[in-house]
């Protein structure tokens, strides 16, 4: 399946970068459903070793863009030294591609802890986050048990841990690991690209006034 779209980006552009990705992303939701929220996100070293991986989109609004993950794993470790990043949205068949960069911070336990136990139904929001509905006992379990970005013996010893996990909690009201939380992507720079023929394709840039704390195109 493939789009084009005719419309100049600067001519349909909301002055609220962050609203215009809204509308993008409602579209994107019809067309991929949950996989409109998967985003490649791109960390580096204090050196300048990047790394780039697929995570999830978990909650957006005028403060940034929000993933939750282990903090030692290794995306934690490079945030914890050097907090920016990068991240990119795809949606070829819309021929649409969004690119994000900026400047990171932890989210708040409280915010995380509520994301881990509580979570989500569709539309509505614990501080407006994204996918909401009951998180499944073996999603809490798994992210307690499995060291990211770390060698295990066997992937039998993830399972055995689970297990012994869920033996320890039998009840399943499983709290929040400590070394696990979410991250915000507080965004200076927005770019908007649509595809084109012949290669002419269309973007559109915000960057933010940090001074004026506005959005410049």
């Amino acid at each position: 399946m493939s789009s084009l779209n005719q419309t100049v980006l600067s001519e349909q552009a909301n002055p609220n970068p962050i609203e215009f990705f809204q509308s993008w992303f409602k579209d994107a939701q019809v067309a991929y459903q949950e996989n409109a929220y998967a985003m490649i996100l791109a960390t580096a070293t204090t050196d300048g070793i990047p790394s780039a991986r697929v995570v999830v989109l978990r909650h957006y609004d005028e403060q940034g863009f929000v993933f939750y993950t282990n903090h030692d794993s290794r995306k934690g470790r490079e945030l914890e030294s050097n907090p920016r990043a990068a991240i990119t949205f795809y949606w070829g068949s819309l021929g649409r591609q969004v690119r994000i960069g900026g400047n990171v911070e932890r989210v708040s336990t409280e915010d995380s802890e509520a994301y881990f136990k509580v979570i989500k139904q569709q539309g509505l929001a614990y501080r407006q986050v994204l996918i909401r509905k009951q998180r499944p006992l073996q999603s809490k379990l798994s992210t307690w048990a499995s060291p990211q970005s770390q060698v295990i013996p066997s992937l039998s010893s993830l399972h055995e841990r689970v297990e012994s996990l869920k033996a320890a909690y039998p009840d399943g009201n499983v709290p929040s690991p400590p070394f696990w939380g979410g991250y915000r992507v507080i965004p200076n720079e927005i770019e908007f690209w649509s595809r084109q023929e012949n290669r002419l394709h269309d973007r559109i840039v915000y960057k933010r006034d940090s001074e004026k704390n506005t959005w410049v195109i």
